[in-house]
Parts: C-alpha cells; sequence; structure tokens
C-alpha cells in the first residue's frame, strides 16, 4: 500500500501554472494541516516528553536518529541544547544517515541500510537508561528501522516519530509512537515541506518541554542560558535584571563573579551568597530556581 507521504495532493494539482501570490495561498493552507496534525498527536508528545524527563533523571541520554530532512532537523534541535540550556554535548545527540556529511550534502543512499542504523547505535553505546527517537516521516526508513530495533535490543527506551499510522511491524520494538498525520505534500513525496514541519515542532516541545521540567527555565527566562557569545551575554544581563531588578552594572558585576552563569548570579544576588553558597543551593534544590526564589 502507498504511503500518505507519496500520494499526491489534489489541492495543488497543475500547482506549475499557478500564480505565486496562489502558490503561496496553497502553502498556508497545507501548512495549517501540519500545525493541526501536531495538535492532534498532543496526548503522545506529552508522554514521551515524560519519558525523556524519566531517563534524564536516572542519568540517561536522548538520541535522535534520522536521514535526510528527519536526521538534520534531529541534529539541529540536539544541537541547540547546550546553548540554551547549559547541557553537555552527551544529554541530547542527533544521529544522520550517512555521519555528518549528509548535513550539507545528500547521502541518500544510506538510508536504506538497516546495519548501519544499528552499526551507529551500537558505536553510541547506549544503555537501557538511555532513549532513542527513531524520526522517519514515511514510517519505512530502513536505517531508522535498523537503529530502532538495535536499541530495543538493548533495553533502551525506543520512541517513533513519523507521519503515518504507527507501523504494524514496528510495535514490538517501539516503546511508544508519536504520529502526525499531515497528508500529502505539496511537491508528491517532499516530506520536507509539512511532514518536516510538524517534525520539527515536535522536536521543538520534547527537549524544551523536558528542560522545563528539569528546572532549566524559570517563568519563561532561559535561567540555564551559556553566554557564549555578545548577543547570549547580553541576554544573560537581561534576564539577570529581569528576575532581580538590579541595574545593569549589578547585574554584569554578579555575572562576572558566576563565571557567566545566570542562574547562579540570580541566587547570589536574590539571597545575598556567595557562589560557592548560591551553587550549594542551586544543587540542594535540583536546579530549580523558583524552589528557592518563592
Amino acid at each position: 500500500m502507498q504511503s500518505t507521504t507519496e500520494q499526491r495532493n489534489p489541492n495543488s494539482i497543475d500547482i506549475d501554472l499557478k500564480s505565486t501570490s496562489e502558490i503561496v495561498r496553497i502553502f498556508h493552507e497545507e501548512d495549517k494541516k501540519a500545525i493541526a496534525a501536531v495538535e492532534t498527536a498532543s496526548d503522545a508528545i506529552a508522554h514521551a516528553i515524560d519519558l525523556c524527563v524519566a531517563a534524564f533523571r536516572s542519568g540517561g541520554r536522548l538520541f535522535y536518529v534520522g536521514a535526510g530532512t528527519s536526521g538534520r532537523l534531529g541534529v539541529l534541535d540536539a544541537s541547540e541544547c547546550p546553548p540554551t540550556f547549559s547541557t553537555s554535548p552527551e544529554m541530547v545527540q542527533g544521529i544522520i544517515a550517512g555521519g555528518d556529511v549528509a548535513l550539507r550534502r545528500s547521502v541518500e543512499g544510506e538510508e536504506d541500510k538497516p546495519e548501519s542504523g544499528a552499526a551507529a547505535i551500537r558505536e553510541r553505546q547506549l544503555t537501557p537508561e538511555d532513549i532513542l527517537v527513531g524520526i522517519a516521516s514515511s514510517g519505512r526508513t530502513p536505517y531508522v528501522i535498523g537503529a530502532l530495533k538495535e536499541a530495543h535490543a538493548i533495553g533502551a527506551t525506543t520512541i517513533f516519530l513519523c507521519c503515518v499510522p504507527p507501523p504494524a511491524h514496528l510495535k514490538a520494538c517501539v516503546t511508544h509512537f508519536i504520529t502526525p498525520i499531515v497528508g500529502p505534500e505539496i511537491i508528491t513525496g517532499s516530506t520536507r515541506l509539512k511532514a518536516g514541519t510538524a517534525t520539527k515542532l515536535v522536536l521543538n516541545m520534547l527537549t524544551t518541554a523536558a528542560m522545563i521540567n528539569l528546572g532549566k527555565v524559570y517563568n519563561n527566562l532561559m535561567v540555564d542560558v551559556h553566554a557564549s557569545n555578545t548577543k547570549l551575554v547580553a541576554r544573560s544581563l537581561r534576564i539577570v535584571q529581569t528576575v532581580t531588578g538590579v541595574d545593569a552594572a549589578a547585574a554584569e558585576a554578579a555575572l562576572t563573579q558566576a563565571g557567566g552563569r545566570a542562574k547562579l548570579a540570580i541566587v547570589m544576588l536574590a539571597k545575598g551568597l556567595n557562589p560557592i553558597d548560591a551553587n550549594a543551593l542551586l544543587e540542594k534544590h535540583s536546579g530549580f530556581l523558583r524552589h528557592i526564589l518563592e
């Protein structure tokens, strides 16, 4: 049976005869379907987030694995975690079929090798404490399926994110499914479009909500931001000022003492503590700033 992602979209028939404004309108109409599909999968996404939080709290890691667009989106989401939440690069990792070269240049043949997906899992030395999110819009990518089966054999938690109904033959090796059904693409089979949009939305929620549950966000502020460039230093200053109400000079002085850690600087200022005692207080409360301030 032909996958939904390979079917023709009646809304984009004769799109090559449309005006530019008509093409843009079609994109808007179809992108709304991607957002609606992700909303329909809300309960499944929430459960997956809880699985990720449990894995992190037990010392486990989160791995994304995919090919093509799916793999690139996984690597992108993983790479954003260290600067946003000051996580170690090992905590959330992205694996793409074909390796890093596939991030810039298509290496399509690699996605057809389930043994390569399994080898990538063994290479990362997954454990039962880890969690693997396989990403494949069509639900059929051999590389991803090989990785899922290997992770399951190891005892890791496995999640499959696809844009088709849960494939029956994978239910034995997948702990949990997330299936935003976006329907046929504007350009038949081009899953970098709606399927890619839906995938990005889901991955945004997986890591961000997990980090919120780990205390890496206070209110709606990224208080664990890693101030590694001028923009992020300025953001850290604003965060410290917003939470504590001090002026820019006091915030800058505290940030310097705190080694650039906004959360630590906030505790120092709010509680009148030195960096060592402020850090001890954070550790006592597992990094949850709200527990300390309120």
